[in-house]
């Protein structure tokens, strides 16, 4: 049977247990928060690697363009030249440089036409990610301002148990409290049952001393585990 001390820390105990459920989710909200902000900047930082790699494609061609347009100017240079000499050995020489230089021409023509394709395709990919990966941010930033939400929910909830707890330790007895805020600084529950002669905190044996006096054969005074420390009652359930 309890005791109206028991009672009352039972009380105290389940308005405690709730404040510090509430304390757990509140502080358990800004590292959610964060969490899903790295999502988002790894998000953003797959954009930017995309649009960079479609930059680099575009740098490339404009540098192979730049470079066909030298070749150009030293082939029509070369023809000019070829056209104005007398000499055949020279003749030849020019020829000769003109279809390497064509050559080239022609090689870097390819590598643009490459290139292009690989601009087109990027640009695809690009935009096809790019969709999906601000999708997922929008998604993300939703999900945080659900956790702002439950954040303010959980702040007012915790004032209210924090002032359900107050009311409840009013009538707790002075001596009381401080066995009870003792064992609450170790951790919850501070009050268990006893069952099968075992204590529900620490799950040993309780002693014959401490069984006598749970089961009413004691003063009335608050009785702990022989074990573990906390306040124990007799659950005969």
């Amino acid at each position: 049977m309890l005791t109206p001390a028991l009672e009352k820390l039972l009380i105290l105990q389940d308005r405690d247990s709730k404040r510090l459920g509430l304390e757990a989710q509140l502080k358990a909200v800004p590292r959610d928060i964060a969490a899903v902000e790295q999502k988002i900047a790894a998000e953003k930082a797959a954009i930017e690697t995309a649009r960079t790699e479609l930059k680099q494609l575009e740098t490339n061609k404009k540098l192979l363009e730049t470079e066909i347009g030298s070749a150009e100017t030293k082939l029509a240079k070369y023809k000019t030249q070829q056209v104005q000499v007398r000499k055949n050995d020279e003749f030849q020489a020019l020829g000769h440089e003109i279809e390497t230089t064509q050559k080239a021409i022609g090689a870097l023509e390819e590598q643009e036409l490459q290139i292009m394709y690989a601009i087109d395709e990027a640009k695809k990919k690009f935009a096809a990610a790019e969709g999906v990966l601000k999708q997922n941010i929008s998604g993300h930033e939703a999900r945080i301002r659900t956790l702002r939400e439950r954040e303010a929910n959980f702040a007012a909830e915790l004032q209210a148990a924090q002032a359900e707890v107050a009311v409840a330790r009013q009538p707790v007895g002075e001596p009381e409290l401080r066995v009870y805020d003792r064992l609450a600084a170790r951790g919850m529950p501070v009050c268990v049952p006893v069952r099968g002669g075992k204590c529900g905190g620490c799950h040993l044996k309780i002693s014959s001393e401490v069984e006598s006096a749970i089961r009413g054969k004691g003063d009335g005074k608050l009785v702990t585990c022989d074990q573990c420390g906390r306040i124990v009652w007799w659950d005969a359930a």
